[in-house]
């Protein structure tokens, strides 16, 4: 990841981050991507039995996720096929990893 010498994270690197943050703060979709993990791929219905969710729900989680690029599908119809997109995954961690190594300063001038 690019960063200047302050440890500041560029601005593509930053609103990637964010868009991959917006897709993991929903627990059902953090457990779909779990279950990913466990499984090299599934088809949407796989979900729709695992989870106590109406399918139009999980679908809309899958569409969530990837459109953030966390998640890969493959239309097989009447199916649709997803995995864990491997490159973009590999991409957050290194994003997370990096934001989370970022020292905050304790500003002695807040007193809230």
């Amino acid at each position: 990841m690019k960063t200047s010498n302050a440890k500041f994270i560029i601005k593509e690197d930053i609103d990637l981050l964010a868009r991959f943050a917006k897709a993991l703060g929903h627990p059902i979709r953090l457990s779909i991507l779990q279950y990913l993990d466990k499984h090299s791929c599934c088809f949407t219905g796989d979900l729709v039995d695992i989870f106590p969710l109406a399918q139009s729900t999980v679908s809309q989680h899958l569409k969530e996720l990837k459109e953030a690029g966390l998640i890969q599908g493959e239309v097989n119809p009447p199916k649709v096929k997803y995995c864990i997109d491997q490159e973009n995954w590999v991409k957050a961690k290194e994003l997370f990893c990096d934001f989370l190594e970022i020292e905050f300063n304790n500003n002695e001038s807040c007193s809230l």
